[in-house]
């Protein structure tokens, strides 16, 4: 089994600590790889920021919108990780799904990297919260938010919580689904593979 109550206090200490410091990994184990996935979340949430901003250059808008791909995949990558090291963990507890289990829509990884930004929204609403020079409207709408936001995060930890015990009990089967981002691909991108062939390169001429 997985410890949802570690996960959701990981996603919470680690967000307000990283708005301190160094986005940084202290946790071993499966606990390391949900800290690595929240991290480029962490760091996504942040550059999506800068980008919406009217004051950034058009050249500093060039140098979000790579870093944004960058940590985007490395998120789905993070993602893939934690899928695979419950296949792993399945494997060494001899966990076989029966005859009729059946897929769920997402995987346990995905349903933790959702927690994560889930996570990270709360933590700014709350920061919201605390703004001296909020009108009492604004305020009220992001307790709204807030509230909203809460519940979905119970909500979603109770639904992982159910489909870690279904899944490690063999009532449903896990698989690891490899996102296979074309955007990053030298190699099925055709911006970038039509860029390097001779024809690609004529044209630019």
């Amino acid at each position: 089994m997985i410890d949802v109550d570690a996960i959701l206090d990981l996603h919470r200490d680690m967000i307000a600590r990283w708005h301190a410091q160094e986005v940084d990994n202290p946790y071993e184990g499966f606990l390391s790889l949900v800290c690595r996935q929240c991290g480029f979340n962490y760091l996504l949430w942040h550059e999506e920021d800068i980008a919406r901003s009217p004051d950034v250059s058009d050249e500093d808008i060039s140098l979000v919108k790579r870093s944004i791909d960058r940590y985007n995949q490395q998120r789905n990558d993070a993602i893939e990780q934690v899928d695979d090291w419950l296949t792993a963990r399945l494997n060494e507890l001899n966990v076989v799904p029966r005859s009729d289990a059946r897929l769920n829509s997402e995987t346990l990884g995905s349903v933790i990297d959702r927690l994560s930004i889930l996570a990270l929204r709360i933590y700014h609403l709350e920061e919201q919260t605390r703004r001296a020079d909020a009108s009492p409207q604004h305020l009220e709408s992001v307790e709204r938010k807030l509230a909203v936001a809460l519940a979905q995060r119970d909500d979603l930890s109770q639904s992982l919580r159910e489909l870690a015990a279904d899944i490690f009990a063999g009532h449903k089967r896990h698989k690891t689904y490899r996102q296979m981002k074309m955007y990053n691909d030298p190699n099925l991108n055709p911006y970038l593979y039509q860029a390097k062939s001779p024809r690609g390169s004529a044209a630019a001429t």
